[in-house]
């Protein structure tokens, strides 16, 4: 395998799990309005196992572009 084989693999890797990630938040923020709770607007506070799989999705988007710009340079 080469390099750009590694990279290619990494980057399905990143994509399967930021797709993973993100269908868990839109899940978390869904659930209340499905019962009509209103939640209060846009913005509130995340704590928790939401904060944590927040900054999991920005690490993972970052990842996964920055493997795509090198994907792109070394092919």
């Amino acid at each position: 395998m080469q390099f750009s084989d590694y990279l290619s693999l990494a980057q399905i890797i990143l994509s399967v799990a930021l797709i993973a990630a993100i269908i868990l938040q839109s899940k978390s923020a869904g659930l209340g309005g499905l019962s009509g709770v209103d939640t209060g607007g846009v913005f509130r506070a995340r704590r928790g196992v939401e904060r944590t799989l927040f900054f999991v999705t920005i690490g993972l988007s970052v990842a996964f572009f920055l493997v795509a710009i090198v994907n792109v340079i070394v092919s």
